[in-house]
């Protein structure tokens, strides 16, 4: 589920940057917070 949003947030991120230059940076920030979530999530399980 995770590994789904991350992969249609860059897909996301990309046609900001190449369609809508305007909306790139509020794509890349909403990237950058699913990317630090999934770190987290990360170091959670592995923690557990």
């Amino acid at each position: 589920m995770l590994y789904s949003i991350v992969v249609i947030l860059l897909v996301m991120w990309l046609l900001g940057f190449l369609v809508f230059p305007v909306l790139g940076g509020l794509i890349h920030l909403v990237l950058l917070v699913a990317v630090i979530v999934f770190v987290m999530g990360l170091l959670r399980g592995r923690s557990a």
